[in-house]
């Protein structure tokens, strides 16, 4: 991506890549970046997990993209061009760490989950799987800027990034607090 990106997919991609507001200094990565690293170091292909695979930081990159998925699921309809979109943003903010058929098979499993599960089933699912707060907050981050994506947060969109908040057990300001600091970087 160009760095002079200014489009509204170019302007996610830069927020997906840089840390949230609310971490410290040194970090240089989104958590959505860091644990895609791990994510991609899992291969079915390998008979071995290689060195430094941590299943806990690929449980947290799929829960991560699960909560995006569920709030661009959130109006019943996700069609080719939007599923399309959404796969090319993720494989391009985590910049080769993972494979284009990974992000592919991961998306048909979550879509297959979604249709089983029912959307409130996998917040509980995707709760469970994230145990920090900051990664909470990262969560609404990540879906708040994937729902950009396709035209802004509609009132659906904001309703299942509330049911995600409060299943991650993060406070009722935490989705106003996401949207709004996405509305601030995307407006620049």
């Amino acid at each position: 991506m160009p760095a002079n990106d200014s489009t509204l997919i170019g302007k996610v991609l830069r927020q997906l890549s840089r840390p949230p507001s609310f971490t410290g200094p040194g970090v240089k990565d989104s958590i959505l970046v860091a644990s895609a690293t791990a994510y991609g170091a899992s291969s079915e292909d390998d008979l071995t997990q290689p060195t430094g695979f941590d299943p806990e930081v690929a449980r947290l990159f799929e829960a991560i993209v699960e909560s995006a998925y569920l709030v661009a699921n959130a109006d019943g309809e996700f069609d080719e061009k939007e599923q399309q979109a959404f796969e090319h943003v993720v494989l391009s903010v985590c910049g080769g760490r993972v494979a284009e058929r990974q992000i592919h098979a991961l998306l048909a499993d979550l879509g297959d989950q979604l249709t089983e599960d029912g959307v409130d089933k996998r917040i509980d699912m995707v709760a469970r799987s994230i145990a920090r707060e900051d990664h909470g907050q990262e969560v609404l981050r990540v879906a708040a800027l994937l729902a950009h994506v396709s035209g802004g947060v509609s009132e659906v969109e904001r309703s299942v990034l509330e049911r995600l908040a409060k299943a991650l057990g993060l406070n009722a300001s935490a989705t106003a607090s996401a949207l709004s600091e996405v509305a601030t970087a995307l407006a620049d």
